[in-house]
């Protein structure tokens, strides 16, 4: 029986949405953006030489279609990109409404996000005070620290200190729909974080805020402070029945490798898998060995993103790539006969783009296992219907 891994390369987007003028970073529309092409030409004219030199090389990817799905998808070529493709390519846009995470993955797991998000005011205060209220009584603080749009790492470094001696909850957002609460894990506590975002999570769903993210910490003002690997995310859960249900109630076994787990609020998920990326790469390839036949792995990794792209780090981004690629090179064998890997991601985030968000594009969709063949333009819930699909379980009628 056939295996299915579906790989989301978070905010590996390829340029071209054709509603990207209505999405901004700041003032400015996203129309333009286009991350893997940006990054390329950057390598190409030498602008991303930190801790790698030259061309953007991704042997694998460019294999399986990445250049001609950068083409296809907004009209640019992707320097050093292009070879002829010995996968099966396709470009995918997202219906849904917004440019983050669970929109994303939700509508490639085959369900749309069916209302407009939540956004809070780039403004300071950014919550309402009734909300802060609320988060400093379930801390038990008299007050919050933050209250505004900000960068994770800038903001614990500026309230970190404050924070440490009050013991006030700093809480901060950003252009995505989010709530996010950082705290020291010695000081504060780490299962004091998570509780009070896991209390706190429903009052903000009800708002439709997609998450609440707990963002813990260590170190100190004299050493510096590091966020840890011990996130988590409180996600809304999607409104409907998703790919990961469909497998699960086919009786097959299904793995979130990532924060896959958290983005479905563990729906239809038996085992998750969790770890920065290198970890998770490792996990993924463990899963390839022994996963069950008929089984799904839904994969996410999340340092494109996280490290690179909202840093607007080129250089950074580009070696993140070149490690994937090289990676997934190694996997890609290992696979059995029968089984797919989908490589795709949720949204962009162009790291040479004006401010620090994501970016509106469209996606690459490649797949290994299923030889030379062009999708054209699809849909994000495409994705999840060729994944059922292969695997011999029903698509529910929309």
């Amino acid at each position: 029986m056939a295996r299915a891994f579906l790989v989301v390369m978070d905010s590996v987007g390829i340029g071209g949405a054709p509603d990207a003028l209505l999405y901004h970073n700041g003032h400015v529309p996203d129309e333009g953006a286009n991350t893997v092409a940006h990054i390329a030409r950057a390598c190409a004219q030498g602008q991303a030489q930190e801790g790698r030199v030259g061309p953007l090389r991704l042997p694998t990817l460019d294999a399986l279609g990445l250049g001609r799905a950068v083409q296809l998808a907004s009209g640019e070529i992707a320097l050093g990109l292009g070879q002829e493709p010995s996968g099966t390519w396709g470009v995918a846009t997202e219906v849904s409404r917004g440019k983050d995470t669970p929109s994303g993955h939700w509508e490639l797991a085959g369900v749309p996000v069916p209302w407009d998000w939540h956004y809070f005011p780039d403004t300071t205060p950014a919550f309402p005070q009734d909300l802060s209220a609320a988060v400093a009584e379930l801390a038990g603080t008299d007050g919050i620290l933050g209250d505004c749009h900000a960068s994770g790492t800038a903001i614990i470094e500026a309230c970190g200190a404050e924070h440490m001696q009050s013991g006030k909850p700093i809480c901060y957002t950003s252009a995505d729909s989010v709530f996010q609460i950082a705290a020291h894990e010695e000081s504060f506590g780490l299962d004091r974080l998570l509780e009070l975002c896991r209390a706190l999570a429903p009052r903000l769903h009800e708002m439709k805020v997609g998450r609440v993210i707990a963002r813990p910490f260590v170190g100190s003002p004299e050493t510096g402070f590091q966020r840890t690997a011990n996130r988590r995310d409180y996600a809304i859960a999607p409104p409907h029945p998703v790919l990961t249900n469909w497998v699960q109630d086919a009786g097959r076994r299904v793995y979130g490798v990532g924060k896959i787990g958290d983005i479905f609020s563990m729906q239809g998920i038996d085992r998750v898998r969790k770890g920065p990326d290198q970890v998770l790469m490792l996990h993924l390839r463990n899963l390839i060995d022994t996963a069950e036949d008929g089984s799904l792995t839904f994969a996410n990794f999340v340092e494109f993103d996280s490290l690179y792209g909202h840093r607007r780090d080129v250089s950074g981004y580009a070696r993140a790539l070149e490690w994937f690629d090289a990676e997934i090179g190694k996997l890609i064998p290992r696979l059995c006969s029968g089984d797919i890997m989908v490589l795709t991601a949720d949204h962009g985030n162009d790291p040479t783009w004006v401010g620090t968000d994501h970016t509106r594009e469209r996606v690459p969709v490649l797949i290994a296992g299923t030889g030379p063949r062009a999708l054209g333009h699809i849909g994000f819930q495409d994705v999840a219907a060729i994944v059922a699909r292969h695997l011999g379980v029903p698509v529910p009628e929309a």
